[in-house]
């Protein structure tokens, strides 16, 4: 009697892809949806960049020093722990780079903003913006952003002020920027006063409280309302500040009675607004939730809509916490959470680059790790998965096989058979067998279920059992 078991039968195979773990993924091609495009007249990204490039250059010099000069083994680039550059270091540094120490003390706190250096205690270090400054250009213009969102910490305050105050103007300075970007032109200061004090105004208003119910022991009567208070102290000086702040960084133009916002602070502004608007028009509603029940819920979408809820996700927080949470459900059991956690990683692009690479070093990881890199570098998707090794990419294989196992249907598991890189049914029991996926018997057991053909299930049963006992 001849064995029915295949010992030779060869796959039919398709051209090898990164598989999203999302079963709609496998079946089609990754579209990419258009960014929504910035006002007419805004620089092209990589102009943008030169202007940003030239706004902290000096910075940039600086963090390239301490870079060089405070390295593993060097001196404390700080006395205190917060991140003020001891008096010592910026004389070495004022020496070194012909500058004043009041110069370089500037300029470290600006880098320090844009995110250049990176201060741990008493020791600094570059940031990953600082090692990624010459060749990307997203990289340059969200350390700009970062430091134009810390413009009320570039210029000292005015004094007798309380820090209500001022409180409210960097509250209310959004809304005045958003009018300088509407009047795309030079806007008189006075017009702008009188905004602020609009905006003052109605943030006070909405602070206000007033008790509409009965008191005990009293006439049930409605009380009045409590004015709003009056803006008791004029607001010109902090506006002056506020503009001279915004200008130190890059952001407006500030002179003659009047403020422009810069071809940068404009772009800016309309990042801003663009991002508060993906927020607001969660398709899934999944904004508030934790990473790993937003992926869970975009598990049901297409990929394009599952792409507009990461963009929605992510707008709602701080990039640095959200790509925390995404690393975090990654590592979880769920095969599916993981692939779904990298195409949202995807989204995020380049601030996600050094926790990417800091998952390289972890088995469960790594696949989807080399994968998104050679993508951010450049690499077509279709061809990224050359970057694995025939175990990382088995590894990988048997890993979404089991995203399919637990949350598609039998026919897509036997498509997802048809994505493995060896050309033979032997070959690809023994490899798989030898990858030690702690999966590994589930999806056997599973791909031998759903497999119409006996003899083929037959092997796939027995090489479970060896798996199973070990043999």
């Amino acid at each position: 009697m001849t064995s029915r078991i295949p010992r030779d039968s060869r796959l039919r195979l398709v051209r090898p892809r990164p598989l999203a773990a999302a079963p709609a993924a496998i079946e089609q091609r990754r579209v990419r949806r258009p960014a929504p495009r910035p006002p007419e007249g805004t620089p092209a990204p990589a102009e943008l960049a030169g202007m940003a490039r030239s706004v902290l250059a000096a910075a940039a010099r600086v963090a390239r020093w301490a870079d060089r000069a405070l390295g593993p083994g060097g001196d404390s680039a700080t006395a205190d722990g917060k991140a003020t550059l001891s008096d010592a270091t910026a004389r070495r540094a004022a020496d070194a780079l012909g500058l004043t120490v009041d110069q370089v003390c500037a300029d470290w706190d600006t880098a320090r903003l844009a995110g250049l250096i990176e201060v741990h205690g008493d020791s600094a270090r570059p940031g990953w913006r600082l090692r990624a400054w010459d060749r990307d250009d997203s990289a340059v213009l969200r350390g700009w952003v970062a430091l134009c969102d810390a413009w009320s910490l570039a210029c000292p305050e005015p004094e007798d002020y309380e820090p209500a105050a001022v409180a409210e103007v960097v509250t209310a300075m959004p809304q005045v920027l958003s009018f300088l970007q509407l009047s795309a032109g030079p806007v008189p200061v006075p017009q702008l006063l009188d905004l602020l004090e609009q905006r003052v105004t109605e943030l006070r208003t909405e602070r206000c409280e007033v008790d509409y119910g009965p008191r005990p022991d009293t006439p049930a009567v409605a009380p009045e309302p409590r004015p709003a208070p009056a803006v008791d102290a004029p607001l010109r000086p902090l506006l002056d500040w506020a503009l001279r702040a915004l200008a130190s960084v890059g952001a407006l133009t500030y002179g003659d009675g009047q403020a422009t916002l810069t071809p940068l602070g404009s772009w800016a502004v309309w990042v801003k607004l663009e991002q508060i608007c993906v927020a607001a028009q969660s398709p899934a509603g999944n904004i508030e939730q934790g990473a790993e029940d937003m992926l869970r819920g975009c598990a049901r979408l297409r990929p394009a809509a599952a792409r507009a809820e990461y963009r929605a996700w992510l707008a709602a927080r701080p990039v640095g916490s959200a790509v925390t949470e995404l690393i975090a459900a990654a590592r979880g059991e769920d095969a599916l959470l993981r692939g779904l956690a990298f195409e949202a990683l995807r989204v995020v692009g380049g601030p996600a680059e050094p926790e990417v690479r800091a998952a390289l070093d972890e088995p469960t990881l790594r696949p989807y790790a080399l994968l998104w890199l050679a993508e951010h570098d450049g690499v077509d998707p279709e061809d990224a998965h050359e970057v694995l090794t025939r175990e990382e990419a088995t590894w990988l294989w048997v890993d979404t096989a089991a995203a399919v196992a637990d949350h598609g249907e039998a026919p897509l598991l036997l498509r997802h058979l048809e994505t493995a890189v060896q050309p033979t049914v032997p070959a690809l029991l023994d490899e798989v067998r030898a990858v030690g996926h702690p999966r590994t018997v589930q999806v056997l057991v599973a791909l031998a279920a759903a497999h119409p053909d006996p003899a083929f299930a037959k092997a796939v049963r027995r090489a479970a059992f060896q798996v199973h006992t070990g043999g």
